[in-house]
């Protein structure tokens, strides 16, 4: 550390991890400052996974009312009421409740907080408005921003960012894309009763998933309502009499009362002049780092979705814990991405850690797949048609679990738990040997005993 700068570190984007290793590197005894041009916490507290958790719980309380009855109450749920504005209203305050905690952190870590948009003069200097600050070092954590694909009308199109704060629904809604997002919107949308259809120009969604996993989501979600259409996509979109018509290239139309577009998101690096300082950007975009998040100027550093990396606020935070531990702790430390559980918070929830076994085949594994579906006990009495898939993985040679997928309710609670043994390399044998919590749903993991394939 140094006494010429004003800064030992400075940190563009105030998101999860740049909080983070703000916070971590002035509890080191760094001087550290951290510039925010807009909220506190990042696109994950503000546009992000906290207020789509809260829409999901929004989305499946008409659900709850419906099954009430099989559990002896009597609830009309044709008098029931849904109002947006209420759900969107208390929705904010949370997340300004967590801004404020943001914001408390990093006062208490001695940090100090920057108001505005950052440009760099030079690879040890800042820019926010008309005032300079200098630092030893910058590390760029400014995320990721939605992409809307250049069509005619595109001007028409809503992304996650305008999702949270939408005055009304519309009657009906249309998503475009096919990943996470997509399928979380479409289930949020559909579970507050708008007549929901989601376009996706492949033949069936959520790449990368397991492929079982895959075709299970679009069964329980199809049974949800939601019309799934595959192989499609859209041309251009005008506004019609009652909302947008889109083209779509199959000729079809489809008159819809709005369409968010969850085709992709870019590293948000806009107006910082990295490339003018000899930072070098990635084929798609983002900002090119070696392992331990340095750029190709040695004073300026990047962590998080702006490096391309899988855009999970747990990677964030690691990688920040990771970088500050290795710029003001012992100097060690480094990032391990294998086995990064996930959870896609679709109706039913996806969980999954590990890999799948079109990924296992791929590595040269000689598989063993174990495999059950059910009715979750709670809808036995309610009736709803809704049933789970639990899927493992496993190295048919050295029986060592590769990777567990799940579709079913809380499958996000219970991978979380799997994902420990899938890190400390637990085998199979290990599994059934495992005492189950009877009756529970997450037991099945631990009694499959006879190989599907």
């Amino acid at each position: 550390m140094s006494d010429n700068f004003d800064y030992d570190l400075i940190v563009i984007g105030a998101g999860s991890g740049g909080v983070r290793l703000a916070r971590m590197s002035a509890q080191r005894g760094a001087r550290v400052a951290v510039v925010e041009s807009r909220h506190l916490g990042g696109t994950c507290v503000n546009v992000g996974c906290v207020p789509k958790k809260l829409f999901v719980y929004g989305a499946h309380v008409h659900e709850e009312l419906e099954d009430a009855a099989g559990y002896g109450w009597q609830i009309p749920v044709d008098d029931v009421s849904f109002d947006w504005p209420t759900l969107v209203s208390n929705k904010n305050a949370e997340i300004e409740r967590l801004n404020g905690i943001y914001g408390r952190l990093l006062a208490n870590a001695g940090v100090d907080i920057i108001e505005g948009t950052a440009s760099l003069d030079d690879p040890n200097t800042v820019r926010v408005g008309d005032t300079t600050y200098s630092s030893e070092r910058i590390t760029v954590a400014t995320g990721s921003w939605p992409v809307i694909p250049d069509i005619p009308g595109r001007e028409h199109l809503l992304t996650s960012n305008e999702m949270f704060y939408l005055p009304q629904l519309p009657r009906h809604a249309t998503v475009w894309g096919g990943g996470y997002i997509a399928v979380e919107f479409a289930g949020i949308l559909a579970g507050l009763g708008v007549e929901t259809t989601l376009l996706y120009r492949g033949d069936l969604f959520l790449r990368g998933f397991d492929d079982d996993i895959r075709r299970f989501t679009e069964q329980e979600m199809r049974k949800k309502g939601v019309d799934l259409r595959f192989n499609v996509t859209i041309e251009s979109v005008e506004q019609a009499d009652r909302g947008y018509q889109a083209k779509l290239n199959n000729g079809d139309t489809l008159e819809t009362g709005l369409i968010m577009a969850a085709t992709g998101r870019r590293a948000l690096v806009d107006g910082l002049g990295l490339t003018d300082l000899g930072v070098e950007l990635n084929a798609s975009g983002h900002v090119q780092v070696d392992d331990y998040f340095q750029t190709a100027v040695p004073s300026i550093y990047a962590l998080g979705d702006v490096i391309g990396t899988p855009q999970l606020t747990p990677v964030a935070l690691a990688q920040a814990m990771v970088l500050s531990r290795r710029l003001y702790g012992d100097g060690q430390g480094e990032m391990d991405y294998s086995a990064i559980p996930t959870a896609v918070f679709c109706q039913p929830n996806i969980g999954t850690v590990g890999l799948t076994e079109q990924e296992a085949k791929d590595a040269g594994h000689s598989l063993k797949i174990y495999r059950s579906e059910f009715r979750p006990m709670k809808y036995t009495l309610s009736g709803r048609d809704e049933r789970s898939l639990m899927k493992l993985v496993v190295d048919k040679n050295t029986d060592q679990v590769l990777g567990a997928h799940m579709v079913g309710p809380d499958a996000g609670e219970i991978t979380q738990g799997l994902a420990v043994a899938i890190k400390a390399g637990a085998t199979k044998a290990q599994f059934d040997a495992t005492l189950g919590i009877h009756p529970t749903s997450a037991e099945e993991f631990v009694t499959m005993r006879e190989p599907v394939a």
